[in-house]
């Protein structure tokens, strides 16, 4: 009796044990997401499913052309996806369907198509970052609802691991 009660404890802590380390894991390390609309396409398309290092930000910042998960600056209860265009200090433009960041017109290939309509120019403050969708003309994004505070950055999008048949990393 009393060895099938220790391989039962054995089981329950095996079991507690792998939960408190998916915890801290999906707490700390990695999270999986789930892309819910069209803003981030091609790059990302509508029931990716990707993984987001939450970690990675600790060490470093991010660079023009990550792509981030954010807690959204209107409702902190959601996370939005996109692509980070200004950084701290930067003067962001938005002008004839091409992008500027400090007068610099940066190449987008990664883009679904010329944007409409202009932006700017606006100066990014420190603690501050400036995102957008890669499908401009269907994107919600800091052209629409301002720009992202360095408290609300999650993590950087590193992974597609679903659906098998687009499995790689997040350029």
């Amino acid at each position: 009796m009393s060895s099938a009660r220790s391989v039962f404890f054995e089981y329950v802590q095996s079991i507690l044990i792998a939960v408190v380390l998916a915890l801290l894991i999906r707490t700390f390390i990695f999270q999986p997401f789930y892309i819910p609309s069209g803003s981030m396409e091609p790059t990302l398309q509508v029931r990716d499913r990707i993984i987001v290092s939450k970690f990675y930000y600790r060490f470093t910042e991010p660079e023009i052309g990550d792509v981030l998960v954010f807690k959204y600056p209107v409702n902190e209860s959601q996370d939005f996806i996109k692509r980070v265009v200004g950084r701290p200090g930067d003067v962001v433009e938005l002008r004839d369907s091409q992008l500027y960041v400090n007068d610099i017109m940066i190449p987008e290939s990664y883009i679904k198509e010329p944007h409409y309509g202009d932006f700017g120019p606006l100066e990014i403050n420190a603690g501050e970052y400036f995102v957008l969708g890669d499908n401009r003309n269907n994107s919600k994004d800091s052209r629409d609802w301002g720009i992202v505070p360095e408290d609300n950055l999650v993590g950087k999008a590193h992974i597609i691991f679903w659906p098998l048949n687009r499995i790689g990393v997040i350029e």
